[in-house]
């Protein structure tokens, strides 16, 4: 099987019926498809789409210079490879109120099990920089309800961001998430918070679910999923982890080619050809791959 072998829309039921058994759910970043198919082998419960790990795939600062056509379809490629739901970052939904009918219905159409849009300005920063900005209230729900009214299959999670709690503290981050679920939001995503008590805060405050952003070199303390399931969160995302273990392996081992003139030495820290083969999923194709698994 080249692709997943379940359906978009079964994909979006499994996730919610997950959030509803009151399970933690851990979503790590894909940073390629391939890594999802690996995600889902090691028992994971969802894949997550960094906007931050698409834009420094593509070379560019994390400030909103991404498309939704390229985010659609590096997530819809994501997506496709296995069977576990995957979430996406929308970022502010690449545009204004109008714009989100089009992004939400495109992700849709993409095969994503959810998204979440958040209430920074444009041009938007990383979440956990300083210097952002966020939009007034009414804007912020304006987009989740826009987003709402917009999507055509009901189990589509709309996650609402905010990065409210940088700016004006954990309380306006608590009264911003509560006014987001009115306007529609079927989950929250509190960015940057400091400590586990203020994830209670928003956990306690609103009856969706909760995710928690366990990026490095953050905000945030790297929190076990014990810690947030006990402080309330239902979600976690790790969503540059692969892409910066990948990218610090990658600079080491060009460092030795630079240096030795060969990369014999790398070789048994690489992953085999077998091993690569077998994530790939040459089944079927045993005829045409005969050769492949005796070698490495």
């Amino acid at each position: 099987m080249l692709y997943s072998t379940l359906t978009p829309a079964a994909k979006r039921a499994h996730l919610r019926e997950s959030l509803a058994s009151g399970q933690l759910l851990r979503f790590p970043g894909a940073m390629n498809p391939l890594s999802a198919r690996l995600i889902a082998e090691k028992g994971f419960e969802g894949v997550y789409v960094s906007g931050a790990v698409i834009a420094a795939d593509l070379g560019l600062p994390d400030i909103g210079l991404t498309t939704l056509p390229e985010v659609a379809t590096r997530a819809g490629q994501v997506a496709r490879m296995t069977d576990l739901p995957t979430l996406v970052d929308a970022d502010t939904g690449f545009g204004e109120v109008l714009n989100l009918a089009r992004t939400v219905q495109t992700l849709e159409d993409a095969g994503l099990a959810g998204c979440h849009i958040e209430d920074q300005v444009n041009p938007k920063r990383c979440g956990h920089l300083d210097g952002k900005s966020v939009v007034d209230l009414a804007t912020a729900t304006q987009r989740i309800t826009a987003a709402a009214d917009a999507r055509r299959d009901p189990a589509f999670l709309l996650m609402a961001r905010t990065d409210v709690r940088a700016l004006e503290g954990v309380r306006a981050a608590v009264e911003r998430a509560k006014a987001l679920v009115d306007a529609g939001a079927d989950a929250i995503f509190p960015e940057a918070m400091r400590d586990l008590r203020e994830f209670e805060a928003i956990a306690s405050a609103v009856d969706v679910p909760v995710l928690a952003n366990m990026t490095e070199f953050g905000k945030s303390e790297l929190f076990t999923t014990s810690q947030l399931a006990d402080a309330g969160v239902q979600i976690v995302i790790y969503p540059v982890t692969l892409l910066r273990l990948a990218m610090g392996a990658v600079e080491d081992g060009l460092d030795v080619i630079a240096a030795a003139g060969t990369q014999a030495e790398l070789v048994e820290r690489m992953q085999t050809r077998s091993r690569l083969y077998e994530l790939v999923d040459y089944s079927g194709y045993e005829e045409f791959d005969a050769t492949v698994y005796r070698g490495r």
